[in-house]
């Protein structure tokens, strides 16, 4: 059978007669044909400057019309596109663009100086400065090492078709979050993105002409690929922002009537809290789908008893993102389960200590993830390549979880997160969950600290409302109902705020490097 063409490019061409929006981006709206156009322009204006299929092209700036642009020129030239965690440190950064080999790299105003600074260290050979977008305009003339973006346009060059691309082709690189060690680059094909919108197609509630809310970063996979770039070439509209509020988040989903929506639990619970979000018409919202760290069962019941069912799915940037789903019709019934996996994808359990395959139901083991959806490897990281995949192709996420009896799994925690105490395994993640629901707690993060007595003991830090922090003893009174007592918290503190990363994800390394420089408040 022949292999089928499966370019983003050549998708959204298909579209290009579409009198519907492609994306809105901060009020401006943009049509597929003028996408099409911009990117494709770009595209020829890269290969003059030496960009060749199989280079890669950086970018490092918020969520933008020219992030999109520069991800479909990449992709019409056949080049691989690098997004950058714009919230990353300049030696952070350096270590992408060297890892990468990044001949390319696409600057927004606000990074030009930390780029500036390694400019000399990394290997792009050319530097272009977004100049196109009044969103963020340029404050000064760029010197010599600049291009000017808006340089590249209206060049007059013939656009060529662009390049066909297959399931094996490399799309792009996407460094994890690096909360330990140095990110590695997840290479994530073509294929790999497209059997992702296909699960996601054959079970979520998606349409061709659905209006989707992007308002996580789109360097994180999730914020990419969980709905937006589907939308994008499927025929839909994207409702583009540069970053989240929860105001504008809840006035966008009324005023534009968004049907799909991707965000982290971190997002969703903010998102409750605006003023007038009990009030707010949200009738179009059909696929409200809540990944990218652990979601509380009080989460998904309290948005359920505002009529929206936050549909739980789980995977890793790895997996493109998604690996398993729970359907909205069990998002009450079940909730805290990330679902079944996804169509075409194969999820299974593991011992972590023998790698047996574990078939019993509630019984803890890692999870392993195989299918087409599946990344193939880390850039330039044989080591790590190895490590994480088995000889039969699984997947080996790091992820603790357990299957009940209707094969729906839940997931407990990251295998190197896990407290042992007295001998006892405690995932940090299920004491999460508990403590999040505890009265005037709005987040809640546990990890392991010393014990005399049990070697490691559970540590809580809340983030409280105002006026609100519960003492040591009643969050274990609050949690006895739900947890083992060795479980339980010994010891609490209080935050303003969890540090998390761009992803939403919490960062252990960073809350500990926290907890070390404050004194617990309350003990036992």
């Amino acid at each position: 059978m022949a292999a089928v063409d499966i370019s983003p490019a050549a998708a959204l061409r298909r579209r290009a007669q579409s009198p519907t929006p492609a994306v809105v981006y901060e009020g401006r709206e943009v049509s597929a044909a003028q996408l099409v156009d911009s990117s494709a322009e770009l595209a020829v204006s890269l290969a003059a400057n030496g960009l060749r299929r199989g280079d890669r092209i950086a970018y490092l700036g918020f969520n933008s019309v020219t992030f999109l642009e520069t991800m479909i020129a990449a992709a019409h030239l056949g080049a691989v596109f690098v997004p950058v965690n714009f919230r990353l440190a300049a030696d952070e950064v350096r270590h992408i663009l060297d890892d990468s080999g990044a001949h390319t790299l696409v600057v927004e105003e606000g990074h030009r100086e930390l780029v500036e600074s390694i400019a000399a260290e990394v290997p792009a050979r050319r530097h272009v400065l977004v100049d196109t977008d009044s969103v963020c305009p340029v404050t000064a003339a760029p010197d010599a090492v600049w291009t000017p973006l808006s340089s590249l346009y209206g060049s007059g060059r013939t656009a060529r078709e662009p390049v066909a691309l297959y399931d094996d082709d490399l799309a792009m690189l996407m460094y994890t979050s690096g909360t330990t060690g140095r990110p590695k680059g997840v290479m994530l094909t073509h294929g790999n993105l497209w059997w992702n919108a296909v699960n996601v197609d054959s079970v979520v509630d998606t349409r061709a002409d659905d209006v989707n809310l992007a308002v996580a970063p789109l360097f994180h996979i999730g914020g990419l690929n969980a709905l937006t770039l589907r939308t994008l070439l499927r025929g839909g509209t994207v409702v583009l922002r540069r970053g989240f509020d929860p105001a504008q988040c809840l006035e966008d989903l009324v005023r534009h009537r968004v049907s799909s929506f991707f965000a982290v639990p971190a997002m969703f619970a903010a998102l409750a809290r605006v003023p007038g979000f009990a009030e707010a018409d949200l009738g179009a919202l059909r696929s409200a789908i809540v990944a990218g760290a652990p979601v509380p069962p009080q989460l998904i019941r309290d948005y359920g008893a505002r009529g929206i069912l936050l549909q739980q799915a789980w995977g890793l940037t790895e997996t493109a993102p998604f690996a398993t789903y729970l359907p909205a019709g069990l998002t009450l019934g079940k909730a805290g389960s990330a679902g079944a996996p996804m169509p075409y994808t194969e999820v299974c359990l593991t011992d972590p200590v023998t790698g047996v395959r574990i078939q019993e139901t509630d019984t803890r083991g890692e999870i392993c993830v195989r299918g087409p959806n599946v990344t193939a490897g880390y850039w330039n990281n044989p080591d790590a390549t190895r490590a994480a995949f088995d000889d039969a192709g699984w997947f080996h996420t790091g992820d603790i979880a357990h299957r009940d009896e209707d094969d729906l799994y839940y997931i407990v925690d990251r295998l190197k997160d896990m407290i042992i105490s007295g001998g006892e395994n405690v995932y940090p993640a299920e004491v999460e969950r508990v403590l999040a629901a505890c009265p005037g707690v709005l987040e809640a993060a546990v990890i392991g600290v010393p014990d005399p007595r049990w070697g490691e003991s559970v540590l809580a830090v809340l983030a409280c409302e105002p006026g609100t922090a519960p003492t040591v003893e009643e969050v274990r009174a609050f949690a006895g109902d739900h947890l083992a007592r060795y479980k339980l918290p010994t010891r609490v503190m209080v935050a303003e705020q969890l540090p998390r990363n761009a992803s939403g994800k919490l960062v252990k390394a960073e809350l500990r490097r926290w907890v070390e420089s404050h004194q617990p408040v309350k003990a036992v």
